[in-house]
Protein backbone atom coordinates (compact mmCIF):
# COMPACT_ATOMS: atom_id res chain seq x y z
CA UNK A 1 0.00 0.00 0.00
CA UNK A 2 1.59 3.79 -1.04
CA UNK A 3 1.13 6.55 1.19
CA UNK A 4 -0.04 9.13 -0.92
CA UNK A 5 2.56 12.72 -1.00
CA UNK A 6 0.65 15.68 -1.30
CA UNK A 7 3.48 17.62 -2.64
CA UNK A 8 5.37 17.74 -5.96
CA UNK A 9 7.81 14.96 -6.84
CA UNK A 10 10.41 15.58 -9.52
CA UNK A 11 12.44 12.94 -11.09
CA UNK A 12 14.91 14.27 -13.37
CA UNK A 13 18.83 13.52 -14.42
CA UNK A 14 21.69 14.39 -11.73
CA UNK A 15 23.28 17.28 -12.37
CA UNK A 16 26.99 18.27 -11.36
CA UNK A 17 25.64 20.73 -9.14
CA UNK A 18 23.90 17.96 -7.17
CA UNK A 19 26.82 16.58 -6.34
CA UNK A 20 26.96 17.85 -2.75
CA UNK A 21 22.88 17.01 -1.86
CA UNK A 22 23.79 13.81 -3.31
CA UNK A 23 26.44 12.92 -0.93
CA UNK A 24 24.29 13.39 1.80
CA UNK A 25 21.50 11.81 1.32
CA UNK A 26 23.79 8.90 -0.17
CA UNK A 27 24.94 8.93 3.38
CA UNK A 28 21.95 9.04 5.27
CA UNK A 29 20.96 6.16 2.97
CA UNK A 30 23.83 4.01 4.02
CA UNK A 31 22.91 4.35 7.63
CA UNK A 32 19.44 3.53 6.96
CA UNK A 33 19.96 0.63 4.64
CA UNK A 34 23.06 -0.84 6.55
CA UNK A 35 22.75 0.07 10.02
CA UNK A 36 21.42 -4.00 10.61
CA UNK A 37 24.33 -5.06 8.02
CA UNK A 38 27.94 -3.26 9.03
CA UNK A 39 28.86 -2.11 12.28
CA UNK A 40 28.06 1.64 13.96
CA UNK A 41 32.23 2.39 13.59
CA UNK A 42 32.10 1.80 10.20
CA UNK A 43 29.06 3.71 9.22
CA UNK A 44 30.46 6.72 11.38
CA UNK A 45 33.39 7.01 8.84
CA UNK A 46 30.76 7.47 5.84
CA UNK A 47 31.84 11.14 4.55
CA UNK A 48 29.12 12.58 2.77
CA UNK A 49 31.82 14.90 1.26
CA UNK A 50 33.64 11.52 -0.55
CA UNK A 51 30.09 10.55 -1.43
CA UNK A 52 29.88 13.95 -3.07
CA UNK A 53 33.21 13.91 -4.71
CA UNK A 54 31.99 10.35 -6.43
CA UNK A 55 28.90 11.87 -7.58
CA UNK A 56 31.09 14.34 -9.38
CA UNK A 57 32.64 11.97 -11.10
CA UNK A 58 29.12 9.66 -11.74
CA UNK A 59 27.51 12.51 -13.13
CA UNK A 60 30.01 13.38 -15.91
CA UNK A 61 29.75 9.77 -17.13
CA UNK A 62 28.43 9.51 -21.05
CA UNK A 63 25.11 8.50 -22.51
CA UNK A 64 25.41 5.23 -21.20
CA UNK A 65 24.75 5.67 -17.68
CA UNK A 66 21.64 6.71 -16.93
CA UNK A 67 21.71 8.71 -13.11
CA UNK A 68 18.61 10.27 -12.00
CA UNK A 69 17.47 12.14 -8.66
CA UNK A 70 14.05 12.16 -6.61
CA UNK A 71 13.35 15.77 -5.45
CA UNK A 72 10.29 16.27 -2.87
CA UNK A 73 9.73 20.33 -2.51
CA UNK A 74 12.68 21.07 -4.57
CA UNK A 75 14.97 18.46 -1.57
CA UNK A 76 16.95 16.02 -3.38
CA UNK A 77 15.65 12.65 -1.34
CA UNK A 78 16.59 9.52 -3.55
CA UNK A 79 18.48 8.78 -7.03
CA UNK A 80 19.06 5.66 -9.17
CA UNK A 81 22.12 5.12 -11.44
CA UNK A 82 22.57 2.10 -14.25
CA UNK A 83 24.64 1.59 -17.27
CA UNK A 84 26.93 -1.43 -18.71
CA UNK A 85 27.37 -4.35 -16.73
CA UNK A 86 30.56 -4.42 -14.56
CA UNK A 87 31.22 -8.05 -13.93
CA UNK A 88 33.22 -10.27 -16.63
CA UNK A 89 30.36 -13.20 -16.29
CA UNK A 90 27.44 -10.76 -16.37
CA UNK A 91 24.25 -12.31 -17.24
CA UNK A 92 23.18 -9.05 -18.62
CA UNK A 93 24.44 -6.21 -20.76
CA UNK A 94 23.18 -3.63 -18.39
CA UNK A 95 23.08 -3.18 -14.16
CA UNK A 96 21.07 -0.66 -11.96
CA UNK A 97 24.18 0.21 -9.85
CA UNK A 98 22.32 1.35 -6.97
CA UNK A 99 18.67 3.12 -6.06
CA UNK A 100 18.29 4.64 -2.53
CA UNK A 101 15.21 6.64 -0.91
CA UNK A 102 15.42 8.18 2.33
CA UNK A 103 13.11 5.71 4.96
CA UNK A 104 10.86 8.34 5.22
CA UNK A 105 9.74 8.36 1.89
CA UNK A 106 9.68 4.69 1.66
CA UNK A 107 5.92 3.04 0.39
CA UNK A 108 5.33 6.72 -1.64
CA UNK A 109 5.92 5.52 -5.31
CA UNK A 110 9.04 7.47 -5.40
CA UNK A 111 11.39 4.57 -5.56
CA UNK A 112 9.17 3.14 -8.44
CA UNK A 113 9.38 6.60 -10.36
CA UNK A 114 13.14 6.11 -9.68
CA UNK A 115 13.65 2.75 -10.78
CA UNK A 116 11.26 3.44 -14.32
CA UNK A 117 13.56 6.67 -15.43
CA UNK A 118 16.66 4.55 -15.28
CA UNK A 119 15.36 1.04 -16.68
CA UNK A 120 13.14 0.94 -19.50
CA UNK A 121 9.83 -0.76 -19.30
CA UNK A 122 10.70 -4.47 -20.01
CA UNK A 123 14.79 -4.11 -20.39
CA UNK A 124 16.97 -7.18 -19.22
CA UNK A 125 18.89 -5.94 -16.72
CA UNK A 126 20.56 -7.17 -13.55
CA UNK A 127 21.66 -5.97 -9.76
CA UNK A 128 23.18 -7.40 -6.81
CA UNK A 129 21.90 -6.23 -3.64
CA UNK A 130 22.48 -6.94 -0.02
CA UNK A 131 21.49 -10.61 0.58
CA UNK A 132 19.50 -9.54 4.35
CA UNK A 133 17.28 -6.44 2.60
CA UNK A 134 13.83 -8.37 2.31
CA UNK A 135 12.12 -4.67 1.38
CA UNK A 136 14.45 -4.51 -1.60
CA UNK A 137 14.10 -8.07 -2.25
CA UNK A 138 10.67 -7.88 -2.69
CA UNK A 139 10.62 -4.29 -4.91
CA UNK A 140 12.79 -6.34 -7.31
CA UNK A 141 10.85 -8.98 -7.56
CA UNK A 142 7.24 -6.74 -8.20
CA UNK A 143 9.76 -5.53 -11.07
CA UNK A 144 10.03 -8.94 -12.74
CA UNK A 145 13.41 -10.10 -11.37
CA UNK A 146 14.85 -13.17 -9.83
CA UNK A 147 17.18 -15.07 -7.80
CA UNK A 148 19.68 -16.20 -10.14
CA UNK A 149 21.85 -18.51 -7.48
CA UNK A 150 24.69 -15.93 -7.91
CA UNK A 151 26.46 -14.16 -4.63
CA UNK A 152 29.37 -12.56 -3.60
CA UNK A 153 31.07 -10.98 -0.54
CA UNK A 154 32.00 -7.74 -1.12
CA UNK A 155 34.29 -5.74 1.12
CA UNK A 156 32.21 -2.31 2.10
CA UNK A 157 33.71 0.37 4.85
CA UNK A 158 36.31 -1.73 5.75
CA UNK A 159 33.90 -4.88 6.19
CA UNK A 160 32.25 -7.54 4.47
CA UNK A 161 28.39 -7.66 2.85
CA UNK A 162 27.32 -10.39 1.04
CA UNK A 163 25.06 -9.72 -2.07
CA UNK A 164 22.64 -12.03 -4.04
CA UNK A 165 22.10 -11.01 -7.72
CA UNK A 166 18.35 -10.57 -9.07
CA UNK A 167 18.06 -10.74 -12.80
CA UNK A 168 15.23 -9.88 -15.22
Amino acid sequence: MEAELTTDIVVRPVRDVDAEALGRVHATCWHETYDHLISKAALENVSARRLAELWTHWASQGPDFKMFAALVEGEIVGFVGSGPARDRDAPRDRELYFIYLLDRFHGTGIGQRLFDAAIEDGESVYLWVAEDNPRAHGFYTRNGFALDGASHTEPFLGETLTEVRFVR
